[in-house]
């Protein structure tokens, strides 16, 4: 919704769509509910957590990012505005959570479990803290805060050295069998939406000559 409004897709009733969006985020299942009150899901408290804490951060800057630009709308009143200022900073904040799952010490998103991070890592294993995939594939799912994803790796040189090693890994995995991840360039997979923008941060850290070799 977010994306089709600003690529000017407007024939829609604009309010209901961002009432059916707060309304979504705010529902009472356990995953959301351990998101909304610890910033992140635990392996314990839902299966696929990192997945899902992730995608959630993802939803909630596209939330807010829509609450942002509807307050340009000339008939919005003095009233919708403040309700908008107060949806945009509630899911803004929220769209960071993303940042309680990132291990530094291993440059990954990582499932956790009593507080502190599930032992026995391996970012090439297929198992139930991720959907389709396993911790390459969602290791830069942050596409909403890339310039924090860069400080996160230290610097540019930080995040240019993660991406280089993700496109040159073994394209092997271990643990479950997952159809879907497929077309593996290293631990890229193209038959999965996680690492969809990948090749495309290159720009970001001023190599747009990798972009073009990676995406060709």
């Amino acid at each position: 919704i977010a994306d089709a409004y600003q690529k000017g897709i407007r024939g829609f009733d604009v309010q209901l769509a961002l009432e059916a969006m707060r309304s979504g985020a705010l529902r009472n299942e356990p995953g959301l509910q351990a998101y909304r009150t610890k910033g992140f899901i635990s392996s314990e408290d839902q299966s696929e957590s990192v997945s899902k804490t992730l995608e959630y951060a993802y939803d909630d800057a596209c939330i807010a990012s829509f609450a942002s630009a509807l307050r340009g709308i000339p008939s919005m009143n003095a009233r919708s505005a403040a309700l908008l200022d107060s949806i945009e900073e509630r899911f803004r904040g929220r769209s960071t959570s993303y940042e309680n799952l990132y291990d530094p010490n291993t440059g990954f998103f990582r499932a956790r479990r009593n507080g502190g991070f599930v032992a026995g890592f391996d970012p090439f294993e297929v198992n139930f803290n991720f959907t389709e995939a396993n911790a390459w594939q969602y290791s830069l799912f942050a596409p909403q805060d890339v310039d924090r994803l860069i400080e996160l790796h230290g610097d540019e040189a930080g995040l240019e050295a993660h991406l280089d090693q993700l496109f040159t890994a073994k394209s092997k995995t271990s643990g479950r069998e997952q159809a879907d991840i497929t077309g593996l360039i290293g631990q890229y997979a193209h038959g999965n939406e996680p690492s969809h923008h990948m090749a495309y941060l290159y720009n970001r850290v001023d190599k747009p000559e990798k972009t073009r070799i990676m995406v060709k």
